[in-house]
């Protein structure tokens, strides 16, 4: 199991105490605050991971069609709320997906309830709650790009008025998933994302779970770059933060190496300055990085080997990334996981016998990743 400085605040104030001691030695009083500084300044080029959540497709393709059998989805997902030492493997589940224009029309039918997919119950939330698990829901995903079109066009104010009522209604957090590469409406994004913060307003302390609204954005900067852009310049800033963080998503197949996640994540660090628009760089403390647990013909190491996965690999990259121009603080502020039990009709899941423990679970013990999630890092 690799091991981190900094990945625990315990453990950071440990290597502080004991590179202050040996940097100290026999130094002057002058000389040992000045040395005191430049230990504290090194320690500091870490951040713990604070968000290690998995987005969740249910057992339908991320439909969630259907309302869940309690014993079986405790069955299929037991991993994430019990790593093998009864602690959670992550600290976040993301349910996935609610479809927009149904959310707006309140579409009730073979799959939805007044908009609601059948299956996002209050018994799914609390499953996860219960175990300290911060639990969101995400409107859109690729499938539905054309509803979220469609419904920013018809009453985006009306859409985020919804989406912040059922935020309330189940006690979650709302995350905007809008993946139009070529021409977003970001004149009605930015009326849904008014609407929802007037009915929950941000909220730096974590204390309220509705009041956080997150948005997701490509690997890097080269795809969604309309809404990557207004998205960093308009909302993710740390002066006057609107969104809590980002999530750069999953690419189009999971990097054969730590230098390609990596890479991709660095372009939001570094920002585009030579697009027009520029994207500005964006803020360590404001984003993750994602990675692939299912899909696909074979079981990955990030579910089931946490020492050859990406996650190890890219652990010390990921604690320590520097700002690059937007931000204080290094380090991203952890990883999501695509995703959770079905999240394609084709391909591998995360059921048993390839539950997360191995891979997820014991990255989670190796960052001494925090249940529940902390108030987050604002610079």
């Amino acid at each position: 199991m690799r091991m981190h400085i900094g990945r625990t605040p315990t453990l950071l104030a440990a290597a502080t105490l004991a590179l202050t001691a040996v940097a100290l030695g026999g130094a002057a009083p002058g000389q040992a605050a000045a040395k005191t500084a430049t230990v504290h300044a090194a320690a500091a080029t870490t951040s713990p991971i604070q968000v290690y959540g998995a987005w969740h497709c249910s057992d339908d393709a991320c439909t969630w069609a259907t309302v869940r059998d309690m014993t079986d989805f405790d069955q299929k997902n037991h991993w994430l709320v019990d790593r093998g030492d009864g602690h959670p493997s992550v600290n976040l589940v993301v349910l996935s997906f609610v479809n927009p224009l149904r959310l707006l029309d309140g579409t009730t039918d073979a799959g939805d309830t007044n908009g609601v997919p059948n299956g996002m119950t209050s018994a799914i939330v609390n499953y996860f709650t219960s175990h300290g698990i911060r639990v969101m829901l995400s409107i859109g995903g690729i499938t539905y790009a054309g509803d979220w079109d469609t419904a920013l066009g018809q009453n985006p104010t009306l859409l985020g008025q919804k989406a912040a009522a059922l935020a309330t209604q189940l006690g979650v957090g709302v995350e905007i998933d809008y993946e139009n590469a070529s021409s977003p409406n970001l004149t009605g994004l930015q009326s849904f994302v008014t609407a929802y913060r007037a009915a929950h307003p941000y909220d730096a302390t974590g204390a309220d779970p509705t009041a956080r609204l997150t948005i997701d954005v490509a690997a890097g900067d080269r795809w969604l770059t309309g809404i990557d852009q207004y998205a960093t310049a308009n909302w993710l800033n740390t002066s006057n933060p609107v969104l809590d963080y980002a999530n750069a998503m999953v690419p189009s197949k999971q990097p054969s190496s730590a230098t390609g996640a990596e890479s991709n994540w660095q372009e939001h660090l570094t920002g585009k300055p030579t697009y027009s628009p520029p994207i500005p760089p964006l803020a360590p403390a404001k984003f993750t990085g994602s990675l692939y647990i299912a899909e696909g013909s074979s079981v990955r190491p990030e579910c089931t080997n946490f020492s050859t996965s990406l996650e190890s690999s890219t652990g010390s990259w990921v604690q320590s990334a520097a700002p690059a121009g937007a931000g204080t603080t290094p380090g991203l502020l952890g990883y999501m996981f695509w995703a959770a039990e079905m999240p394609s009709t084709r391909g591998v899941t995360t059921d048993p016998p390839n539950t997360c423990q191995g891979g997820v679970g014991v990255g989670s013990s190796t960052y001494g990743v925090p249940v529940p999630m902390p108030a987050l890092r604002q610079n």
